[in-house]
Order: structure tokens, then sequence, then C-alpha cells
């Protein structure tokens, strides 16, 4: 079978340490089906952090943790196992890694990875405009003011081959309505 992909219905969902749009996201995630989800070691905090990571424990769907310098787990871009890679939340640092070209962990790996394979990718950055109203943990809200540089980061992202940027979680969900149809 050297050579052959094997074409599925999965999607790939890779989760980063951002808090802002966390709960909207894993929300979606859990109540969909034929998921794998790759977490960064930041994430799992982030997860724990803001009481997610027992939802996501319990969702069934099949996880991945960064816990080594390879990432194996991605080779399933190259067997053809998903249809469409989703890195959502995804923090300033993780989307300036992407536009800089670095993979220097499991879900920077998951997208490069991707672009390689040709399969298309949906990022939702956490710092989407200039000035965002966000939830921290334990329950209060914070004001942020995303950077100039981390706005062009996005902005560069949003030129790149096969990926699609988008500002909320609500996008996520129409995207996947639209291509299950």
């Amino acid at each position: 079978m050297t050579g052959e992909k094997r074409v599925t219905s999965r999607i790939a969902w890779g989760i980063t340490g951002g808090g802002h749009f966390l709960a909207p996201c894993m929300e979606l995630l859990v109540k969909l089906h034929d998921i794998d989800v790759f977490i960064s070691r930041a994430a799992r905090e982030v997860l724990a952090g803001y009481g997610l990571l027992e939802s996501l424990l319990g969702c069934g769907h099949r996880l991945y943790w960064d816990r080594s310098a390879s990432s194996r787990a991605v080779t399933g871009l190259y067997r053809g196992y998903y249809r469409l890679v989703i890195i959502a939340p995804a923090t300033s640092n993780t989307i300036a890694k992407f536009v800089a070209g670095i993979s220097d962990n499991l879900v920077t790996n998951l997208f490069a990875h991707a672009g390689k394979c040709r399969v298309p990718v949906v990022v939702l950055p956490t710092d989407i405009g200039p000035e965002i109203d966000s939830p921290a943990p334990p329950g209060f809200r914070v004001r942020v003011y995303p950077r100039n540089i981390d706005l062009e980061n996005v902005a560069r992202l949003s030129t790149c081959p096969g990926v699609t940027v988008v500002k909320h979680p609500r996008e996520i969900d129409q995207i996947l309505s639209t291509s299950r149809k």
C-alpha cells in the first residue's frame, strides 16, 4: 500500500494554551464525532485551570498529548486519516510559530505537516482584534490589547495557502456544517 492514501472523514483538532474562546471551542468539540484531539503542554495546563480538562477526558475522542520531542501522531496526515485540521484556540505564540515556519511541538507540527500534505487548516487565533474582553480563571473577565505584531501575524497567516482564519467558534461550526453536506 505504499504511496496510497486512505481518505477518511476524521478531523484533527489542535488545542494550544489560550483561554480566550476555550470554553465555546470545548462545547463544540465535545459534541462532534470522528475527532482526534492534539493537546499542547500549555493547553493541558489551561484546560485544567479553566475546569475543562475533565470534559475533554470524558468526551470519547482520541487524545494525543505533547509528551515527546517527536510528533509521531501527525503521521496520520500522510496516510489520509484527516480531511481537515482545526487549531482552536491558537495563542499568539502559536500563530507566530506558524508564520515563521517553526514546528517545535505537537500542535505546530500538526500545522506544518497539514500544509505539507495539503490538508486544509482552520485556525481560530485568540488575539483576533485590537481589544478583547476575555474570560480568565477563576471566573472573572480581563481586557486584553493584542500587540501590533500579534495582529500582523494573524494577517500573515490568513494569506497562507490552505489556511482559513476564523474570528469566532461559530465560524468553525458553520464550516463543519457546510462540509458535512
